[in-house]
């Protein structure tokens, strides 16, 4: 595993108001930061900075010879403060802060390590929710926005799931095990589950959906801590490019990245619709966006799940001979 680095924050004020010391970790990948085109990952919920290697969770899109080669980019990957995969202080507070405050570490981070342009900004869930608050906080930041099985603000479905489980959380006595057996339910979709269960019995009286449940249900509850389960479910509930500054379109128009939305037709979380809406939306002003659509019957975790779909959709963004001849053509008709 790639090193984890640190950027010490003594003086963050939270869009709420209130002043706080952050401690951003981050990891790097590939090629130097200072030496080659850089792509920001954004982890989801339960992720962190460990993109690639042992443990990587996303080792079968970036890597050498992969989507995201990182013989040709530099990846750098920051945990949300406050997540748990450092040595730094959980974050007890945890209604101070939203998605936006996130975004605007994450922006403060990259001005400390002098990233002043990232070639892609990519994340899926939570992670590419950030994905679009970094873009409306820094229009100019970012060439490729990538929001992969997310939206660019939460919707009541998901401000109300998030609810229920910030309940679960304050009210159980098991609580992140409970957590998570109602969220692996929004994460995949009925007919996964027939697919992959069907009916069958692991013991008498006891099926398999149950046990695969209680199975993440532990996993989660060995690794993760409460503090900062609590604080990811409010970043999620959070996500709002608007607040404060207009209506959608006057804020994504004048976002200048090229904007690649990847939806999932079976996402029972962020629903394929509402980035359909967003796309149609978005391209009345602003020419450089397009949509893709992972088709799986396994819903939100797709995107960790189809790699060759997500893969496809793209490497006609990563490949370095497509973006080098982009370049030269785009050269040749300016000039």
């Amino acid at each position: 595993m790639e090193e984890l680095q640190y950027i010490k924050i003594p003086d963050y004020v939270t869009e709420s108001g209130k002043a706080t010391p952050i401690v951003l970790s981050y990891q790097t990948f590939g090629k130097s930061i200072y030496e080659a085109p850089v792509v920001l990952v954004n982890h989801a919920l339960t992720g962190n900075s460990n993109v690639i290697g042992d443990s990587g969770w996303w080792n079968d899109l970036i890597g050498q010879a992969k989507c995201i080669d990182t013989d040709t980019y530099a990846v750098l990957a920051f945990n949300i403060p406050g997540n748990g995969f450092d040595d730094s202080p959980l974050i007890e507070n945890y209604k101070d802060f939203t998605a936006r405050d996130i975004a605007r570490i994450f922006s403060i981070g990259l001005q400390k390590l002098r990233v002043e342009k990232l070639f892609a900004a990519i994340g899926g869930s939570v992670g590419g929710g950030i994905a679009w608050e970094l873009a409306a906080l820094k229009p100019d930041l970012i060439e490729n926005l990538i929001p992969i099985a997310t939206d660019w603000k939460s919707t009541d479905w998901l401000i109300a799931n998030c609810h229920i489980q910030d309940s679960i959380l304050n009210n159980s006595d098991n609580p992140l095990f409970d957590a998570r057996l109602h969220a692996m339910t929004l994460y995949r979709t009925p007919e996964s589950f027939t697919q992959k269960f069907q009916r069958s019995e692991k013991e008498p009286k006891l099926y398999n959906v149950e046990s695969w449940l209680s199975h993440h249900g532990n996993v989660l509850k060995n690794r993760f801590q409460l503090a900062a389960y609590k604080l990811m479910n409010q970043v999620l509930r959070t996500i709002d490019i608007t607040k404060y500054r207009g209506n959608f379109l006057e804020v994504a128009s004048k976002i200048s990245a090229n904007i690649h939305i990847v939806t999932i037709n079976s996402d029972l979380f962020f629903k394929a619709e509402e980035n359909w809406d967003t796309y149609v939306e978005l391209k009345s002003v602003k020419e450089n966006v397009s949509i893709s659509e992972i088709k799986s019957i396994h819903g939100h975790d797709a995107f960790l799940i189809e790699f060759d779909q997500l893969s496809s959709f793209l490497r006609p963004v990563f490949d370095i001979n497509h973006v080098e001849t982009k370049i030269k053509l785009e050269k040749q008709y300016q000039g």
